[in-house]
């Protein structure tokens, strides 16, 4: 079982990136789902979560500029990221919390967290 997050890259200022964050593996169900960041020399915070049932969450710093969304059926979440400025550079990590088969053993809401996927914005 794993999360594999992709979509970083280098974007200018005022530009937009989408990332993608898909779980693979004998997954049962899929709970929150959620986008961290961790800015060089800062603490890993919260960007934005979804609930299996929608219910979303964001930073402050992040409303109005990007957009969370699930897919249940492809096990994926995304981060649709708009009006970048510097302060949005990071690594960004997707969180999950997964249930799934471990061996003839079900195993239920692990929390889950990918690689991280760097997001460089520049001015």
């Amino acid at each position: 079982v794993q999360l594999q997050a992709s979509g970083g890259g280098l974007v200018q200022a005022g530009g937009s990136l989408r990332l993608s964050c898909s779980a693979s593996g004998s997954i049962i169900s899929i709970g929150t789902m959620g986008w961290y960041r961790q800015a060089p020399g800062k603490q890993r915070e919260l960007v934005a979560t979804t609930t299996r049932g929608g219910t979303i969450n964001y930073a402050d710093s992040v409303k109005g500029r990007f957009t969370i969304s699930r897919d249940n059926a492809k096990n994926t979440v995304y981060l649709q990221m708009s009006s970048l400025t510097p302060e949005d550079t990071a690594d960004y990590y997707c969180n999950a919390q997964l249930s799934f088969m471990d061996q003839g053993v079900r195993r239920y809401g692990i929390d889950y967290w990918g690689k991280g996927t760097l997001v460089t914005v520049s001015s």
